[in-house]
């Protein structure tokens, strides 16, 4: 069963509003089985520009219930509903806001017509509910009071209704207010992410890296970043649609690769810290760092020639080590000379590793 609403607002701030007017259609997926419109005293003045648009001003609204007095009406109809809306995330913030205010909790699964439409119906030059619904030969009487966008959204969620032929693209655009999306998305992504030392990649919709991670348990640290709550952990979660990951077996190379990576791929929701830019010296001009590999057998190589970091990589023989003409064909060149000598600099200075061996 479905809730088709529509709300007009007073405008102003941002979760200040206060609703002016209020449709809601009880849907069946068939036909309207009950329906609820109403205007609403907000106790706030509307603005201009907004009486201008749909026609409701202050005076209209001074003998119609307050909200509270409707409230009930409007947990009713939309009891075991999904709310759909054109646009459902300014509808049901603005009803949320009513009710937090109430301090009662109102929580709803919903349906956005706006990105349904983008799915079942591509090539529209707008999708605005006016020229959507034009475009479509939909008829629409009373633009922009309640009860007119809401019944024109009817007629555009049948319309979808019908177009989802296998009946999966409707199902899979609900948004469930227990997050149960993200939940099932955030399995999947974990699911081929190793318990191992590395960095991982996330990466949006079209592929750009938005966020870089690292640790000695890369799925742990991918699992820590899901459960947050901050406003960016929130921002990667909704964007997030592909993990990738290099293992690198090391601590050493896992703090070089992720801040060579930083430098290079900057992606969006890092934090950027400002690198210290001084030039520390190795207490020897030519050496092999050596560190444990990423499997048995392979060792994990940082060549230092002439004081200056050459570039990483990784070996399975001995005389890959032991010739430095091989060896230099083998590893991969750094080019940030300066962060990547700071950070082997430092972590010499704080850590023990495999071996060194000075040429």
């Amino acid at each position: 069963m479905y809730a088709i609403l529509d709300i007009e607002t007073t405008g102003g701030k941002f979760n200040e509003e206060g609703i002016t007017e209020i449709a809601i259609y009880k849907f069946d997926g068939q036909t309207n089985v009950d329906q609820f419109i109403s205007l609403v005293n907000p106790e706030i003045p509307i603005q201009e520009f907004v009486s201008k648009l749909t026609g409701i001003n202050n005076n209209m609204l001074k003998n119609a219930p307050k909200f509270h007095e409707i409230a009930k009406r409007v947990v009713e109809i939309t009891s075991d509903c999904i709310l759909v809306a054109h646009n459902t995330s300014f509808d049901y913030r603005i009803l949320k806001t009513e009710f937090d205010r109430l301090g009662y909790d109102f929580f709803r699964n919903t349906i956005c017509t706006v990105e349904l439409s983008k799915k079942l119906i591509t090539d529209q030059p707008s999708y605005s509910l006016g020229k959507l619904t034009k475009s479509l030969g939909i008829p629409m009487s009373n633009r922009h009071r309640a009860s007119g966008d809401a019944l024109a959204t009817v007629q555009l969620f049948k319309l979808l209704l019908d177009k989802d032929v296998n009946k999966t693209i409707v199902q899979n655009s609900i948004k469930y207010f227990d997050n149960r999306n993200h939940k099932l998305r955030f399995k999947k992504l974990l699911e081929d992410i190793p318990t191992v030392q590395g960095i991982f990649y996330m990466h949006d919709k079209n592929g750009k890296v938005i966020y870089l991670g690292k640790g000695k348990n890369i799925k742990k640290e991918v699992n820590k970043l899901f459960l947050k709550v901050s406003k960016r952990a929130k921002a990667i979660q909704d964007r997030v649609q592909k993990i990738s990951f290099d293992i690198t077996g090391n601590k050493l190379f896992t703090i070089l690769k992720f801040h060579l990576e930083l430098e290079t791929l900057s992606p969006k929701y890092n934090v950027k810290k400002k690198n210290k830019r001084f030039i520390q010296n190795f207490n020897n001009d030519n050496f092999i760092i050596i560190e444990k590999g990423r499997e048995i057998g392979e060792h994990a190589i940082i060549l230092i020639q002439d004081n200056e970091v050459y570039g990483y990589g990784y070996t399975n023989l001995h005389y890959q080590e032991n010739k430095l003409d091989i060896l230099k064909s083998i590893l991969t060149p750094i080019k940030n000379k300066i962060v990547s000598k700071n950070i082997i600099k430092n972590f010499l200075n704080n850590h023990k590793v495999d071996k060194i061996i000075r040429l």
